[in-house]
């Protein structure tokens, strides 16, 4: 094995970078070139169809057969205009990655004919096999009939494929024969239009009749590790958990500090350019790339999109990423903590709310009466927050996650939400304005000034720290809820946030609308409103270090959840709360919330399963045999010198090596077999929670307890001989 490794630093170290050819020098001649975007349909589509497709974009409304024929047309002569030969309904099952079926253009006549074919009803359907993707207990194995439906508001794209063939993609939901979700996407466009509904109600009433259309709007900042293929190849653990189960600490790590924001290694350079190339390309407006903390970790970000299209765009991301990765020779590690020591990985979603009329209801004003608007909306966000904290907790809840939350580069398992300096005293100044039946209004009064919405400043984008610590921050003009793990689909936490803030907003308008029944000026109703909120909602403001031990005996005494592990959070979703609010506003029924508690509890255990399962074989077949080996090299070395004469005191240091390796191989001998057993334990559980629980506290507890005794034989085995790539080399080459 140990041939195998020094094989795949060979290759590694003599690497060549690999040429990028951009098509143009600007970025306007091809971006979205690749996509189905609104310029093609102008130019393909009748007016009235065209009309058609964009009120289905723009306000959901139906698209007829007539018209889906005429865009099924349209998609076909322009995807064989660029080499397309097949096409697919691009979804995201609830398995984590994207999902395709490829179907050719063509079909045959009676008389054997071949003719290019695609019409608005396959544009429009498709039928993969349900019960084959994870549903939770929807279908069973041999109801297997589920559906795929063509979403319009994401732009259809054509994926180049490596043979020099393109599929024509379109954008899909997921669904069963009995109509319940089972992909991502479904959830998510249902609470953008619940949010887009409750927002705009908010903003018709109280600040502008011009609104029609609100919509969540989020930038995703992908963080992710590169390292080589052939070092990718040689650890088992990458290939299958997709994180390194052992590997001692190298000597130089992230201490130095010198890796964050330096100069891009040519390699990586190269493959930055040509994934960001082929996203610009899909119309993903991809704009920043730099260096993360840890070595080997980088970081890239887009460009704020509408929420649906902006989840649709990174998960898209992530598949193209891998593909290009493989042309340099590269791999992509997007677990959240594939490397102990240093720096895990996350996915900051950057979350704000955007009008049709181009204000961004998060963003401060210069205006008193703009600033009571974005109180209205920033308030508002920090009460649905505070009530539903738990929930946001469960959506981000997953095996990997779990090594990284609290791990001192990523916030804590406790939600709170930072504001900073200026907004903490803008809402102290808030909650102690008069009481309303003391503010006596005269004639001509300017309500704003009375009501001291004048005093908050115009510029809040950059007059106060981030704090990194922090799972949900406001940044000046949006919240960033930065504790999403790096290989999640966005869809999730932001299905969650959506809902909670309309949720929240819907209920806003009840109360404001008792004061105004009741004569009360409507600034002052709104004011008294989110006085009562800021109050209801200061538990979970904080400001500090969300890593210290103190914040966590404090968000006790404040009665703030801590859910460290995955099986604690995942139970949230079965909260008659949770459940009650999902059905209300039609984002989940209780079939599909129980479903979604299955799915994420059953890939829990797996993951773990999996991890302990690698940790097994790697720990006897690989390391414990080699350490045996070379311990037999040191009884001989021992014995030799016995043989020869040489005076005790000179090998004695050896000997201590040798019981070193008798010591920690017969701990691992024995912490695999007891691990072992935990699993047939957990295993034979059938109550899944029971199960999930058992592999959280027993099963995993062991995967630490072995990894420690394989690194420390790590340094005392000879390096020659050791069968796994070392962090130095997994990290630093190039």
């Amino acid at each position: 094995m140990a041939i195998a490794r020094f094989k795949a630093l060979e290759l590694a170290q003599s690497r060549p970078t690999v040429p990028v050819k951009i098509p143009t020098e600007k970025v306007t001649d091809y971006y979205g070139s690749n996509t189905f975007n609104d310029e093609v349909m102008r130019s393909l589509l009748s007016p009235e169809a065209y009309l058609k497709i964009t009120n289905a974009i723009e306000d959901g409304k139906k698209i007829d057969r007539e018209a889906a024929d005429e865009v099924a047309a349209a998609m076909k002569s322009w995807a064989l205009s660029k080499g397309v030969t097949h096409y697919t309904h691009w979804f995201q099952p609830l398995t984590g990655t994207t999902a395709e079926k490829h179907d050719a253009f063509f079909d045959i006549t009676g008389k054997g004919k071949a003719v290019e074919k695609f019409k608005g009803s396959a544009l429009v359907q498709q039928e993969p096999d349900a019960s084959s993707f994870p549903n939770g207990g929807i279908r069973s194995t041999f109801e297997a009939r589920g559906y795929t439906a063509w979403d319009p508001s994401s732009p259809a794209f054509i994926m180049e494929n490596v043979a020099g063939t393109a599929t024509l993609c379109i954008p899909s939901v997921f669904v069963s024969y009995t109509g319940e979700a089972l992909d991502y996407k479904t959830p998510l466009l249902k609470s953008s239009e619940l949010i887009d509904k409750a927002a705009t109600k908010v903003m018709n009433e109280y600040f502008s009749r011009e609104v029609s259309k609100v919509s969540a709007s989020v930038g995703i900042e992908q963080e992710y590790f590169l390292v080589d293929e052939a070092l990718y190849n040689a650890r088992p653990d990458l290939m299958m958990s997709g994180r390194t189960v052992f590997g001692h600490s190298p000597a130089k790590g992230q201490q130095l500090e010198d890796h964050y924001f330096g100069s891009i290694p040519s390699r990586v350079n190269a493959f930055m350019v040509d994934f960001e190339l082929e996203a610009l390309k899909l119309g993903m407006p991809v704009r920043t790339r730099h260096n993360e903390v840890a070595p080997a970790q980088f970081e890239v970000a887009p460009t704020f999109e509408e929420a649906n299209l902006a989840c649709d765009h990174n998960a898209l991301l992530m598949d193209l990423m891998n593909k290009v990765a493989a042309k340099h020779k590269m791999r992509v590690l997007f677990h959240e903590k594939p490397f102990a020591g240093i720096n895990g990985s996350g996915k900051h979603n950057n979350w704000s709310l955007a009008t049709d009329t181009g204000v961004n209801l998060l963003g401060p004003s210069t205006k008193p009466k703009e600033n009571l608007r974005f109180l209205t909306f920033f308030v508002n966000t920090i009460k649905a927050v505070h009530d539903y904290a738990d929930l946001l907790r469960a959506s981000i809840a997953t095996a990997g996650n779990e090594h990284r939350l609290g791990a001192n580069e990523a916030p804590p398992a406790i939600v709170s939400i930072f504001i900073g300096t200026e907004m903490t005293r803008v809402l102290n100044d808030l909650e102690n304005l008069s009481e309303m039946h003391d503010i006596k209004l005269e004639k001509g009064d300017n309500v704003y000034l009375r009501l001291g919405i004048n005093k908050i400043p115009a510029l809040l984008l950059d007059n106060t720290d981030r704090n990194r610590t922090s799972p949900f921050a406001f940044t000046g003009n949006k919240f960033e809820f930065r504790a999403v793990g790096s290989s999640a689909n966005s869809a999730a936490p932001m299905t969650i946030l959506n809902t909670i803030v309309a949720n929240q907003l819907l209920q806003f308008r009840e109360e404001v609308d008792v004061y105004l029944e009741k004569g009360i000026k409507k600034e002052l109703a709104i004011v008294e409103v989110l006085k009562k909120y800021v109050k209801q909602s200061r538990k979970i403001l904080f400001e500090g270090n969300g890593y210290s031990e103190e914040w966590a005996e404090e968000a006790s005494k404040r009665g703030l959840s801590n859910l460290k592990t995955a099986p604690e959070a995942l139970t949230k979703y079965l909260e008659k709360s949770a459940i009650d609010l999902f059905s209300k506003h039609g984002i989940f029924n209780e079939i599909e919330m129980h479903a979604r508690y299955e799915i994420e509890i059953e890939n829990y255990i797996k993951k773990i399963q999996i991890e302990s399962r690698v940790v097994g074989d790697l720990a006897i077949n690989h390391i414990v045999s080699t350490s045996l080996k070379y311990q037999t090299q040191l009884v001989d070395n021992v014995r030799g010198q016995k043989e020869i004469g040489i005076d005790p005191q000179y090998y004695a240091p050896t000997i201590e090596i040798i019981k070193k390796i008798s010591i920690y191989t017969a701990k691992i001998n024995n912490l695999v077999d007891e691990m072992t057993e935990a699993r047939k334990e957990a295993n034979n559980v059938e109550d899944t929670a029971e199960r999930a629980r058992l592999y959280s506290t027993k099963v995993k507890n062991f995967l630490e307890e072995i990894r420690y005794c394989v690194d420390k034989l790590e340094l005392i085995v000879d390096d020659d001989e050791w069968p796994l790539p070392k962090y130095r080399e997994l990290l630093l080459i190039r």
